[in-house]
């Protein structure tokens, strides 16, 4: 059956790649508006081994823009909730669901250096500055594997127009809230990633109509869709 549902990427792809693309270890951290379809990307283009990370459970406030969150599964736990869809989709993948926060104090837990690709969905400023750093700093695993690439989401909520969402290197983003902050913060505490990562990010800023950020699915989604597809690119260049 698992040729039978990725015989249209290996149309495109040829099979070496899609082969390669199996062979990936990914992380995924935050499975919200966007990790959460940057994940069903991920294996709806042949990725089998993934972990995905979340601590929080589902709410209905959810269901507008998360791919698990609908009104059967509120209240179970994101990670859970989505390992189940992702498994239905290839039964054959590994689906790790860790319901975890990603901190300076929890870095450890997730042996990042085991992974090729790792994937920043977090909302948190502070735990987002903190998975930067240290995803950008891993070192090379060896002569046959080399450190694993890191890709990031900026700000997803307050914005409209699929059109602006782009993908540029984390220094050169503009009109992004989220990453002014961070970039702040890194010059606060005079402590930088190691290394330059493509983020997703939209120069859109709309005004909030009341208290709080909000957001729509086909902006978190295409967010999502763009990291997966940075993986998918980088696995199969030449």
């Amino acid at each position: 059956m698992e040729e039978a549902i990725f015989r249209r990427s290996e149309l495109l792809l040829g099979n070496e790649a899609m082969e390669r693309i199996a062979q990936k270890r990914v992380i995924v951290f935050g499975v919200g508006g966007v990790g959460s379809w940057c994940a069903e990307s991920l294996v709806r283009s042949g990725i089998r081994q993934l972990t995905i990370v979340d601590f929080d459970s589902v709410d209905v406030t959810n269901v507008n823009r998360q791919l698990m969150a609908t009104t059967k599964t509120v209240g179970q736990v994101k990670v859970e909730a989505l390992k189940e869809r992702l498994l239905t989709i290839n039964p054959s993948a590994e689906i790790t669901a860790l319901q975890k926060t990603f901190t300076e104090e929890t870095a450890g837990e997730f042996h990042l250096e085991d992974y090729d690709y790792i994937i920043d969905a977090i909302d948190s400023l502070k735990d987002k500055a903190a998975l930067i750093l240290l995803a950008t700093s891993l070192p090379s695993a060896g002569e046959d594997r080399s450190a694993p690439k890191f890709y990031s989401s900026m700000g997803a909520a307050l914005k409209l127009d699929p059109t602006r969402i782009q993908i540029t290197e984390f220094w050169k983003v503009k009109g992004d809230p989220l990453a002014r902050a961070l970039r702040n913060r890194f010059k606060k505490e005079k402590l930088f990633p190691k290394r330059k990562f493509q983020c997703v990010y939209s120069d859109e800023l709309v005004q909030a109509k009341d208290e709080g950020k909000g957001s729509l699915v086909h902006i978190t989604a295409i967010f999502g869709f763009m990291l997966a597809g940075l993986v998918i690119q980088d696995v199969t260049k030449l």
